[in-house]
């Protein structure tokens, strides 16, 4: 299973970001999806995740800001950033669980100036 990650950048403060990620070479569904951010220096936290049976959970310090969804495509996820912040700037990761196996994407660079 490969998890890839895309649609990050650079962006101004306020500005938005959606950040998609897709996997190959799975076909069975995956009990949740997720993304994790990892600034400098910094711990990996959870952002936000969601359930194949679409219950949802942030980060208190994203909420009312970012969404995330489940893609068209299956076994993928977007994460809708809005009124992003520079304390925002991380390494966004994208993962997911299935039958308690964790699985992780590449990470993608979020920089949002000030």
């Amino acid at each position: 299973v490969q998890l890839q990650a895309s649609g990050g950048g650079l962006v101004q403060a306020g500005g938005s970001l959606r950040l998609s990620c897709a996997a190959s070479g799975s076909i069975s569904s995956f009990n949740a999806m997720d993304w994790y951010r990892q600034a400098p220096g910094k711990q990996r936290e959870l952002v936000a995740l969601i359930t194949s049976g679409g219950y949802t959970n942030y980060a208190d310090s994203v909420k009312g800001r970012f969404t995330v969804s489940r893609g068209n495509v299956k076994n993928s996820v977007y994460l809708q950033m809005n009124s992003l912040k520079p304390e925002d700037t991380a390494v966004y990761y994208c993962g997911a669980i299935r039958d308690l196996t964790r699985y992780w994407g590449q990470g993608t660079q979020v920089t949002v100036s000030s």
